[in-house]
């Protein structure tokens, strides 16, 4: 049961281009800006983004470190601790990839993991996000 009771709330995501990371999470995944804001005493613009009941968290810091180029690769990004990606899930994954490459979109990794079709995609900043079918058990 853990120490307290909770349920996710948000993932937040440092981008080098607000503008363009919210239109590329609109444009793609289908989210939109629930709201605008900036933090002036970290220096940081915010944008929070809505999709159903999930939330990201956009922020733009002048200053801050590029992603790393290990972090753009699924197998690579293990080798650096902390967050790896954000998964999603969608009916179908390989016509989800294909239409993802049709508009423009990174493919970082098409496989098929136990029979199963997956893959992971790059949002406009190399951040991974990993595409499964609904309902593939994480375990069998």
């Amino acid at each position: 049961m853990g120490i307290v009771s909770f349920r996710a709330h948000h993932m937040g995501l440092s981008v080098p281009n607000l503008d363009a990371a919210v239109k590329w999470y609109q444009d793609i995944l289908g989210f939109s800006v629930e709201k605008l804001m900036e933090i002036p005493p970290i220096g940081a613009k915010i944008a929070w983004l809505k999709k159903d009941d999930f939330r990201i968290e956009l922020f733009e810091k002048e200053g801050a470190a590029p992603l790393p180029e290990d972090r753009k690769f699924p197998n690579r990004d293990l080798m650096t601790h902390g967050w790896k990606h954000l998964s999603i899930e969608v009916e179908d994954p390989k016509t989800a990839l294909a239409a993802f490459k049709a508009a423009g979109v990174e493919i970082a990794m098409e496989n098929v993991v136990d029979g199963r079709a997956m893959g992971f995609i790059r949002d406009n900043s190399g951040n991974l996000i990993e595409i499964n079918q609904i309902g593939t058990p994480l375990f069998e």
